[in-house]
Formats: structure tokens, C-alpha cells, sequence
């Protein structure tokens, strides 16, 4: 135990290391690239450049250093900044915003400053299947067109803190 967390009881450990212009996994599943995500619009890439996550978990964590910039009265999707200017929207499940945040809960709120790995949303999936919904994950880049690039860097099975997309100046 360091001097500073004697003093003032704090842990004072290392911020998780993070890449720049660097997505890694905010769940636990299985990434799927754009086009295969159970949604039109997502799908399509209306709302930027982005991927899919079949969780097999129920937490959605920090996918790099940043801040929170937005949260939504239903629980269901949170919009992040990185330190280096990604922004970010991460919405768990298609049509989610009609269970009125039934099976969601926040751990940040707007303003907050976040770390890789710190949890933003907890989510029920039986509920949300439950509802008639996909509990299916997107991670969008919302400002991919301020980029020369957003690059999908794996599919398939991956943990959290796992590398899933690439920005690129």
C-alpha cells in the first residue's frame, strides 16, 4: 500500500491501459460486423460506423477512457466521449426504448468521467427476451464521419477490454 492510500484510504492503482482511437468490448459475447446486426438502422449505418455484441453477460463497461455525455430516461443506451474525441453510443437490445427501463440500471450519470472497464449499465436479458426483444449490443461510432476510417478488428467470441474497433484520422 502506497503513502497516498495510507493517508487517505484511496487505492491509488494503475488506470487500465488504453490505446488511442482504440473501441474495446463494453460486454462479454460474440461480435458481429454491421451488416448483420438485427436492425435496419443500426445495420445500415444511419447512425455511424459500427459493430454487434451477442452478449452472454448482463454489464456493459467503459470501453475507454472518456466521459459520459449522455443517458437516456430508459436505461437501455449511454453516450460516451473518449479522451482523444470518439464518440460513442452503446444501446443494448432492438426496441429496448419501449420497456421504459424495466431490466435496466445505470452505474454513471452524465458528466462522469469513466475508465476502461468501469461499469455504465447493467441489463437483464431474460427480461428484455422476455419482452420480445434482441438483447443484441450495438457500439456506434457517431462521429465515424469526422474519421478517414472506423475498422471492425474481430469477429466472434471476445471478453471485455478486448480491441473491437479501430479509429483511424
Amino acid at each position: 500500500m502506497g503513502i497516498f492510500s495510507k493517508l487517505f484510504g484511496k487505492n491509488t492503482a494503475a488506470v487500465p491501459k488504453c490505446e488511442p482511437m482504440t473501441v474495446y468490448s463494453p460486454a462479454e459475447g460474440t461480435v458481429i460486423p454491421l451488416a448483420e446486426f438485427p436492425d435496419a438502422v443500426f445495420s445500415q449505418g444511419v447512425l455511424g460506423q459500427c459493430c454487434g455484441i451477442l452478449p452472454i453477460g448482463q454489464q456493459i463497461c467503459a470501453p475507454f477512457h472518456g466521459t459520459v455525455i449522455q443517458t437516456s430516461d430508459t436505461l437501455h443506451a449511454v453516450g460516451l466521449v473518449s479522451d482523444d474525441g470518439v464518440e460513442l453510443l452503446i444501446h443494448v437490445g432492438v426496441d429496448t426504448v419501449d420497456m421504459a427501463g424495466k431490466g435496466f440500471e445505470y452505474h454513471v450519470k452524465e458528466g462522469q468521467k469513466v475508465h476502461l472497464g468501469d461499469p455504465l449499465i447493467t441489463f437483464n436479458r431474460e427480461t428484455i427476451q422476455a419482452a420480445g426483444h434482441s438483447d443484441a449490443i450495438a457500439v456506434i461510432v457517431t462521429n465515424s464521419d469526422e474519421y478517414a476510417g472506423v475498422e471492425l478488428q474481430r469477429t466472434g467470441p471476445v471478453t471485455q477490454r478486448t480491441e473491437v474497433l479501430k479509429v483511424s484520422k
